[in-house]
């Protein structure tokens, strides 16, 4: 049977230099794509938006993975793993760059090229220390890797988030209070100043991601492989293409129902905990539990995988608590549901851990393709979340117009839109006991 690595001498290398280089590059795109939630309310202000078009913040980062995650795929395979991680690092340079003549001119479009043209290159990085990441050591032992890379972009968006939040965000309230008070021309002067305020975090942030671009052409990084797809037998069908493997697609779709799934526990328990009827004052923490929750679960995951659990058992263990979490939000209240909401950190932190090496095993010199549709699987963060939306407003209209009050529809509403991660648990699940094997041969 041959190696994860396609040379011995990879494999007797020490490689936590190489893992120390990917975290680093986990950590830059978590804080780059934590920091838009403190860009969405900053546009809203200087570009006087509403609240649909702040969030297209958020819109041209998702739409740079779909769009992409291919054409970095066939990228990949024309310069390789390393330089791939170098282009990805330039081309968030220059989106950051954008980000100056952006707010010179206070033009929104302007500001949505930049973020789109970083998401362009953080697709890019992210096909490419993905896979490497999973491939640099045994694929047993993938997952133990790629927690670590958790961790990195997890603490990346919390300080990221705290660090733009305090420079972009800071005094905004009052900025808002005295443009209702003065005339057109003071407020384009107020607006125009607030809107400079991105131009030196950008600009350090270009300069680092360029000087980052260079340094990881001349990292100490091992050139990696994937495992050979082992050659068919006597009667069976040799594999040619993509299509050929089941698991791949099943490994897809859990991926982007995870992303879903993560994306509602971290970005909805604030406005839950409201519905409820907690102050916003303690309500804007809820967050950080989640967060919490999942930093730590990765840390266990790093000690258990696979020295005393394996990849499968761990996804396994994620969805069957995913479940029962989601009973428990939906058949609970108060403090103790807002809790169970923070306790999807646990079940969500090795998801994404154990599904890449599940997925990416056995594909051989489909790994770069493969690893690109997992990425674009990401677009899950961007579709579920709303269908979630609807729901509740659904169910607040049916109960409104059966006789209950505004406040307690809401309440209700809010609670058992949480259903929706029901399916998304279940699918998981369904891939950790029997979708991963699909398609594989087996021993």
């Amino acid at each position: 049977m041959p190696n994860a690595v396609s040379s011995t001498s990879t494999a007797k290398n020490n490689t936590f230099i190489p893992i120390l280089i990917i975290a680093g590059l986990f950590f830059i795109f978590g804080f780059v794509t934590w920091i838009n939630g403190a860009l969405i309310p900053f546009m809203k202000t200087i570009n006087e938006l509403t609240s649909a078009q702040s969030l297209l913040v958020a819109s041209a980062s998702y739409i740079s993975f779909v769009l992409m995650a291919l054409p970095a795929s066939y990228i990949l395979t024309k310069i390789g793993y390393r330089k791939g991680m170098s282009l990805g690092l330039f081309v968030m340079a220059i989106g950051a760059l954008v980000f100056i003549p952006a707010a010179e001119a206070r033009t929104y479009w302007v500001f949505l090229a930049g973020i789109f043209i970083q998401g362009l290159g953080m697709t890019l990085l992210q096909t490419a220390s993905n896979p490497y990441i999973t491939i640099l050591g045994p694929i047993e032992s993938a997952a133990k890797r790629i927690a670590i890379m958790g961790i990195a972009n997890k603490t990346a968006g919390a300080l990221g988030s705290l660090i733009f939040g305090a420079l972009l965000l800071s005094g905004i309230d009052g900025i808002k209070e005295k443009l209702s008070l003065v005339d057109d021309l003071e407020k384009a002067k107020l607006l125009d100043t607030m809107a400079d305020s991105v131009v030196v975090p950008y600009a350090v942030m270009a300069a680092i991601l360029m000087i980052l671009g260079i340094l990881i052409r001349r990292a100490p990084l091992p050139h990696v492989e994937p495992e050979p797809i082992e050659e068919a037998h006597e009667g069976e069908t040799a594999k040619t293409n993509i299509f050929q493997f089941p698991h791949l697609w099943l490994g897809v779709l859990t991926l982007f129902v995870y992303v879903g799934a993560e994306v509602i526990a971290g970005d909805t328990i604030i406005a839950y905990g409201i519905s409820l009827g907690f102050p916003a004052a303690d309500a804007k923490f809820f967050t950080t539990f989640t967060l919490l929750a999942m930093v730590a679960t990765y840390a266990l995951g790093i000690f258990l995988i696979p020295r005393y659990i394996n990849q499968a058992f761990a996804l396994k263990a994620s969805a069957v608590l995913g479940i029962v979490l989601t009973f428990g939000i939906v058949f609970t209240t108060g403090y103790v549901s807002v809790l169970f909401v923070a306790a999807l950190g646990i079940a969500n932190a090795l998801v994404w851990p154990a599904v890449w090496p599940l997925t990416l095993k056995g594909l051989g010199k489909f790994t770069k393709t493969a690893s690109a549709l997992l990425i674009m699987a990401i677009s899950g963060g961007a579709i579920i979340p709303p269908l979630y939306g609807k729901l509740i407003d659904g169910n607040k209209a049916t109960l409104m117009a059966n006789g209950m009050s505004d406040a307690a529809a809401s309440a209700v509403a809010v609670t058992e839109g949480y259903w929706i991660l029901l399916p998304c648990y279940l699918i998981i699940l369904y891939y950790a006991i029997a979708g991963h094997k699909l398609g594989l041969k087996k021993g």
